[in-house]
């Protein structure tokens, strides 16, 4: 199929994209790495009378210091990410040709709950920072995303940068997750942030958003008890049980 008429905005800076989305809300999408876009216009599922492409705003292809720009690709993150869990999670997303055009701002404002990154990225205790002609807004992760394809970026607003706390020494980290074929959409995943003071368990795929639960730090000796605690408010059921060893092999994995 094709994409029903749009008209096509190039931006050469922030400020200018920020004011056409100002001026066009809720009639206009942005395209970074369109891996999600391109879909949706083509079966038709979004009709913006606007798209306004950002491969030219100078200054959003920046990783450094934790942050991580709206133009940076997946396949920097797979590969230079200041967090090895972080790599681990984005060699999962999709295929190599996937990860060279996606954004991880992008797979985050995507907010598909079996995507690797936001799982990854709650885990870790990531904020997002918004912006608009109206001004700045940062919020944690878990606060940015409230269901599938749901966030709370406004019409007129877009997400510039992600921004990775340090983690305290000693922390431990792992993701895995399971798929029928791998680059498919996972049936579950887990990612486990072990830091001195708690254990940090975020899963994916598993409900309408990525889910998110702190245990004391001590649990993550009990591999097994700590992934049956972790995935306890889940429904009985194969995901539930997926899920559970998946947490499990996580802890065995960062331990190792």
């Amino acid at each position: 199929m094709k994409p029903a008429p749009f008209e096509y905005a190039a931006p050469r800076s922030l400020d200018e994209a920020l004011a056409l989305l100002a001026e066009h809300g809720d009639e206009a999408k942005v395209l970074a790495g369109g891996q999600s876009l391109v879909p949706l216009l083509n079966f038709r599922l979004t009709r913006p009378s606007l798209v306004v492409d950002l491969n030219r705003v100078e200054g959003l292809d920046y990783m450094e210091d934790g942050r991580i720009g709206a133009l940076v690709r997946m396949r920097r993150v797979e590969q230079e990410a200041r967090e090895p869990m972080l790599r681990r999670a984005a060699s999962f997303a999709g295929h190599p040709q996937i990860r060279n055009r996606g954004t991880a701002c992008g797979s985050v404002a995507h907010a598909d709950p079996a995507s690797e990154l936001p799982c990854a990225l709650l885990a870790l205790g990531a904020r997002v920072q918004l912006r608009s002609a109206r001004g700045q807004r940062d919020l944690p992760i878990e606060d940015f995303l409230l269901g599938t394809y749901w966030t709370a970026l406004e019409p007129d607003e877009l997400l510039v940068e992600i921004e990775l706390p340090e983690q305290p020494a000693g922390t431990r980290s792992a993701f895995v997750e399971h798929a029928r074929v791998h680059g498919d959409f996972a049936l579950a995943g887990a990612a486990v942030v072990a830091r001195p003071d708690a254990l940090v368990v975020s899963l994916l795929a598993v409900a309408d958003r990525a889910l998110r639960v702190e245990l004391p730090a001590e649990a993550a000796d009990e591999p097994r008890q700590a992934a049956a605690l972790a995935v306890r408010d889940l429904p009985d059921g194969y995901r539930r049980s997926l899920a559970e060893a998946l947490v499990r092999r996580a802890l065995e994995e960062a331990a190792g």
